[in-house]
């Protein structure tokens, strides 16, 4: 059975890097991008992924928003923050 995964970032390159090095891999099915928060719910009742992996800083709703979102829909989903902040004060808060 393959391990479902949507990628969620603003970066289109950076999706199409993840997307290309997750698919050296025959266990993992990339079922979906998006490039906002709220692309990234709507792409995640679609698809129904075992994880995401989502940026924190995007525009529109953010990841942060949307993780908090999913996790009220979709509890089961496993969601893999990705960020470059160094503040970490700024995610507890989410993660509380």
């Amino acid at each position: 059975m393959k391990i479902r995964i949507l990628i969620a970032d603003d970066h289109a390159l950076f999706r199409e890097g993840i997307r290309a090095l997750l698919s050296g891999y025959e266990d993992l099915e990339v079922v979906g991008e998006a490039a906002d928060g709220r692309e990234a719910i709507e792409q995640a009742k679609r698809g129904r992924p075992d994880i995401v992996l989502m940026d924190i800083a995007m525009p529109g709703l953010g990841g942060l928003e949307a993780t908090l979102e999913l996790k009220r829909l979709l509890p089961q989903v496993k969601i893999l923050i990705l960020t470059q902040y160094e503040n970490r004060e700024y995610l507890y808060r989410f993660l509380k």
